[in-house]
Parts: C-alpha cells; structure tokens; sequence
C-alpha cells in the first residue's frame, strides 16, 4: 500500500494542520488563565466554550453549502488568516491591559466563527489529498500530527505565558499566517466536481437527512457527541491547576497535553495497525474508558494520577474519534462531504465546547469535584443507553462496509 506521506500536497495540509493546531492550543491555555486570574469564576470558563459554540452551531448550514460549492483551501486559508487577525487582537489588547473579560470573549467568538469554517472544510481536505485505499492511514497520520500538536501547543502555551499573555497570542496569530500559506499553496490532484446542483431547502439540508439515513454514521457520531459532552472535565483543568493541585500555569499546560499524549500514542498505533475488525465494539469499550478516567481524575488530589487518568481519558478518545471520523468519510460521496461535514462538526462543536459550558455551569453549581464525577458517571450511561438504541453501530465488523 502506498504511504501517503509520498504526496506532497498531504504533506503541506499536515504542516498546516500541525501550525494551526499548537496555535489553537496555545491560545486554549492563555485564555483559560487569563479568564480564571481576572474572575475566578468557574462559570467563566463555561463561557469561553458557549461563545465558540454559538456560531458553529448558527452557521452549520451555512458553512456545510459554501465547502461544498466553493474551492475549500480558500475557505480554510481565508478562516485562518481571520484567526490570526482575532489573536494580534488579543495581543494587543493584552499588552496595553484594557482586554478585560468581555474583550477576551469577543475576540474569542469571532475566532469561533472563523473556526467554524475551517474546522468544517479541513475535514473535507483529506480525501481529495490520497486515493481512498490509503484513506483509514491519512486519516490516522493526520490525527497523529494533531495530537502531537495538542501535546506541544499547551506546553508551549504553558511556558510562553510567563512572559505574559500578550506573547502568546503573537505567536500563536503567526502560526494561523503560517498554516494559512501552506493551505494556499496545496495542489489538490482530484479535484472537486464542478457539476453544482441548484442552491435549495433540499440541497441545504442535505447533510441533516443523509446522516439520519445512515444508522451506523447517526450513531457513532451521536455516541462521542454525549459521551464527551457529559465527560468534558478538561474546561476545568484552570481550577483544577491552580485551586486542587496547586500548580501554576505550567501545571495547566502539563494537564492539558496529557490526553494528547495518549491520543497521540493511540494515532500512532492505528498508523501502524489499523483496525480490521470489531470496530463497533471497540467504540463502544473505548468510551467506556472515556467516561472511568474521568471519574479518577475528578476523585485525584495527585497532579501525577491527574496525568496518567487524562492519558486514558486521550487514548480511549482517539480510538472513537478515528473511527467516527473514518465512518463519516468512506460513507459519504465527495459532493456532499461539506454539508455531511459541517453537521459532524456540530456534534464535535457540541461536545467540545457545550460541553466545556456544561462542566463550568455544572461546576458553577455543585463543585467542581462534583461537577467532573458526575460527567463520567453520564458517559457510562450513555454507553449503556447506546449500546440498545444503536445495535447495529455495537455489531459493525469493518471499517469500509461490506
């Protein structure tokens, strides 16, 4: 099988990829901070996932049309460079000190809808970038590099931030420019069809219905979407650095790459060996263990079981999210990627980022130990509830159907 490291156009959506990733990451680690040291309120932290939430959510469709009509490297590299703007702003705005809160989650949402373009429209790159027998292994090379972003990003974060925020978001707006001219400069062999059918309620909603039509697809992605929106105790990772653990924020950006540490060396293993078969019940063991590492680190006081538990929590993450994202891609035709696209980015938009309003309001509520505990025990149900309702996604055999 041909690698496809040999394609220099994957290659340079890998470096962009990578660039973009620490930069978002970086970024993840400063605002957390920031917010946390202005108000020291666990509802704040919520927020800062509610207003990145917000747009994805209001510009599904949107974006999902535009992929799928317009040429998408423009998109993504034009999304990025909106990013960098919205960071300088940040460091501007940090360096001379009037970025209070609210400025923090303005700039914060117009990255949230720039990002809903180009999360979108990356995940549709791939498959136009190597032939489909070499697709489970690009989608598994581009994970790892991701995850070894994620595992550099918040240490770099964690590390600039003593010079101040301000730092961090310069650097981080340089490698969105970055990551914006290695998307321009890609060359895409397969290009997409220029065959457009007309602009209509149906085509728009398009995504919405095949995904319906899909149980196994509906299912796996309905799946990681509440197992991690329950499970999502990393937005509190700020309070538990500072208030739990007593680490500064060094200690965030160590907890912060720790599930990417295991995402990364899960990635890395599925490059080598990609799953084969029982891939239903691989999913459904993998979020199990999503949702038991977070009841350990919700109970942990050691900054050491912290890290190995947010380990599992990435490794196990890695496994559901490679094979929804595979299952999404090899099921789906190319002229419909976008709009099939933007609908999965909803769900990870809701798990990610609700999910990050859910634990600071949960927290905000009954604790923060209680908050996390409670996200675990609701992941394990979830596996139990899936598990019934979607028994053809806990009987899937392969990958590729038969």
């Amino acid at each position: 099988m041909t690698s496809p490291l040999r394609h220099k156009p994957f290659l340079l959506f890998l470096l962009a990829r990578a660039a973009a990733t620490i930069a978002y990451q970086m970024t993840g680690v400063a605002v957390g901070w920031q917010i946390y040291s202005l108000t020291h309120r666990a509802f704040d932290l919520g927020l800062v996932g509610l207003v990145q939430f917000i747009p994805s959510a209001a510009l599904v469709l949107l974006v999902g049309h535009v992929a799928d009509r317009y040429d998408r490297r423009r998109i993504v590299a034009l999304a990025q460079f909106v990013e960098a703007a919205a960071l300088f702003g940040l460091c501007l705005g940090s360096h001379a000190q009037w970025a209070g809160k609210e400025a923090i989650l303005a700039f914060i949402f117009l990255i949230g809808i720039a990002r809903a373009f180009e999360f979108t429209t990356l995940q549709t790159l791939v498959p136009t970038l190597v032939a489909q027998e070499t697709l489970p292994r690009a989608m598994a090379l581009n994970a790892s590099v991701r995850q070894a972003a994620v595992i550099l990003g918040p240490m770099m974060g964690g590390f600039l931030y003593i010079a101040g925020p301000a730092v961090v978001y310069a650097v981080s707006g340089a490698l969105f420019l970055l990551s914006a001219a290695a998307i321009a400069a890609i060359r895409i062999e397969r290009p997409l069809s220029q065959q457009r059918e007309p602009v209509s309620l149906h085509f728009v909603f398009a995504g919405v219905s095949y995904i319906r039509s899909r149980r196994v697809v509906l299912g796996a992605i309905s799946l990681d979407l509440f197992a991690v929106l329950l499970g999502g105790a990393t937005a509190l990772l700020p309070i538990y650095a500072r208030d739990i653990l007593s680490a500064g924020p060094w200690g965030l950006g160590f907890l912060r790459s720790a599930p990417a540490v295991g995402a990364f060396a899960a990635s890395v293993y599925l490059a080598r060996q990609p799953l084969q078969r029982k891939v239903g019940k691989v999913m459904f063991a993998a979020v199990t263990w999503f949702g038991i590492a977070t009841i350990v680190f919700a109970l942990s006081t050691s900054i050491a079981l912290s890290f190995v538990a947010l380990v599992v929590l990435g490794w196990s993450d890695m496994l559901s999210v490679v094979i929804r994202s595979t299952l999404v891609q090899l099921e789906t035709p190319d002229e419909m990627r976008g709009r099939v696209s933007a609908v999965n980015a909803i769900f990870i938009g809701t798990s990610n980022e609700l999910g990050e309003f859910e634990s600071g309001l949960t927290a905000a509520w009954f604790g923060t130990v209680p908050a996390a505990l409670i996200g675990g025990i609701g992941t394990l149900l979830v596996v139990l509830l899936w598990r019934r309702f979607f028994p053809e996604l806990a009987q899937r055999e392969r990958l590729q159907a038969d």
